[in-house]
């Protein structure tokens, strides 16, 4: 018993002393990192964006009277022609007070019509007192009061008529307004959003903002309305291409074209953690989902739907690239002669270089446009040298200059992933 216990305890330590030797050979062998040339390629900068898709053109229907909707003709989702009745606003005020004008109307003519009798017997008097003065038949007292009374008539004549015209305004105001209680489609379109219902009391666009109703756009042409940061804002362009992808549709990828740009920021959040942003619009192309369209639905897109928008802005061909991982940002690479002349937040881009020795050694470079992948390198490297590429926590974490690799090229750790 005492022998089978023994022969267990040599055969673990002698295990352990395997398992060990084992490791420091292993580990003696450096660290295993993917290797690779620079490419030459085309590189297209793409900034990224998410948003919510929207009509390009949507009228918000306010009224311009107030009072009680009596009728509704429509329902969110109805196709309506422009010129369509779509509800009315009870008119029983709006008729009387049109009553009311036309009635004030009539009697301003009517006092028209007096003053001008009026006047024209005045005016005959003043003639008669006229010619009664020049043949020194009357006094001047007498002539001067005729005149007088025939100034005052002229005035009340003007008046009079300035009445009318005062008492047909109001009349066309008050026509106007029993007109604006029938609502009409402005342009032809589905209703995107009704908010009210018959028996429900709207406000005037006259007093405030007015009560909103409905919504009615046209949804054949749809665009993406994204939040841009404010540093990327400076290198979108009107007319850049974009692709966009729809939360609804996954794994498909329309074509879209900048439309908008805004000049003012919108910022969001606290004082302290404010981010400034600009919103872009993104024109959704037909010709990219003509195969969604069906005689039902005009567009396979409904307001408010998420959306992602990658913004192509420059292009450049043939140029040296590297894949983005492979770019690291770490000080303590640094030679103390350059972090003495680098600002507060100031970093300088690094690559690990693959040397002869099979150590690394970073090296600082310069980088340009980049895409979800590859980035430009203007200077620092050539096609000769080998690129760390990965894996990343060894870039980012534990490679250091002079450490001891194991370069593995793609196709080499792409064969290890099928053994394993």
């Amino acid at each position: 018993m005492k022998k089978s216990v023994l022969w267990v305890i040599i055969s673990a330590v002698v295990l352990i002393v395997v398992l060990i030797i084992a490791g420091r050979s292993r580990s003696g062998k450096g660290t295993e990192v993917h290797v690779a040339h620079p490419m030459v390629k085309d590189i297209t900068e793409i900034i990224p964006a998410n948003g919510k898709i929207q009509p390009v053109t949507e009228v918000k229907i306010s009224p311009d009277v107030s009072g009680e909707i009596v009728t509704l003709n429509v329902t969110e989702g109805d196709y309506v022609k422009a010129g369509e009745v779509l509800l009315r606003i009870k008119q029983d005020q709006y008729i009387s007070a049109r009553d009311r004008m036309s009635a004030a109307l009539n009697q301003a003519k009517a006092q028209l019509a007096q003053q001008e009798a009026q006047y024209k017997q005045v005016e005959l008097s003043y003639n008669r007192n006229l010619a009664l003065y020049e043949q020194q038949a009357i006094s001047l007292a007498e002539f001067e009061s005729s005149s007088s009374e025939y100034s005052i008539a002229q005035e009340q004549l003007n008046a009079a008529r300035f009445h009318v015209q005062s008492s047909q305004a109001a009349l066309a105001e008050a026509e106007e307004s029993l007109a604006k209680t029938t609502i009409f489609a402005p342009m032809d379109g589905i209703v995107s959003k009704l908010d009210v219902e018959r028996g429900e009391r709207v406000v005037g666009t006259s007093q405030m903002a007015g009560t909103e109703m409905l919504r009615v756009a046209n949804f054949e042409e749809m665009e993406v309305l994204v939040d841009v940061n404010e540093n990327d804002i400076v290198r979108i362009r009107q007319r850049d291409t974009a692709t966009v992808e729809v939360d609804a549709y996954p794994g498909r990828k329309f074509l879209g074209v900048v439309t908008q740009i805004a000049n003012s920021a919108k910022n969001i959040g606290s004082a302290l953690e404010q981010i400034t942003n600009f919103e872009v619009r993104v024109f959704i192309l037909s010709e990219s989902y003509k195969d969604l369209i069906t005689p039902e639905f005009a567009t396979p897109f409904r307001p408010g739907m998420s959306a992602s928008v990658s913004i192509h802005t420059e292009t450049r061909n043939n140029v040296l690239a590297i894949p983005i991982q492979s770019i690291t940002t770490r000080p303590e690479l640094l030679s103390d002669s350059i972090r003495q002349q680098l600002g507060p937040n100031e970093l300088v881009e690094q690559v690990f270089v693959l040397q002869e020795d099979n150590t690394v050694r970073s090296v600082l470079v310069r980088s340009g446009l980049q895409d979800h992948l590859h980035i430009e390198i203007l200077e620092g490297l050539s096609k000769e040298d080998q690129v760390i590429t990965g894996p990343y926590s060894a870039i980012s974490r534990t490679l250091n200059n002079g450490t001891k690799v194991v370069p593995k090229t793609e196709k080499e750790v792409g064969e290890t992933h099928l053994v394993d």
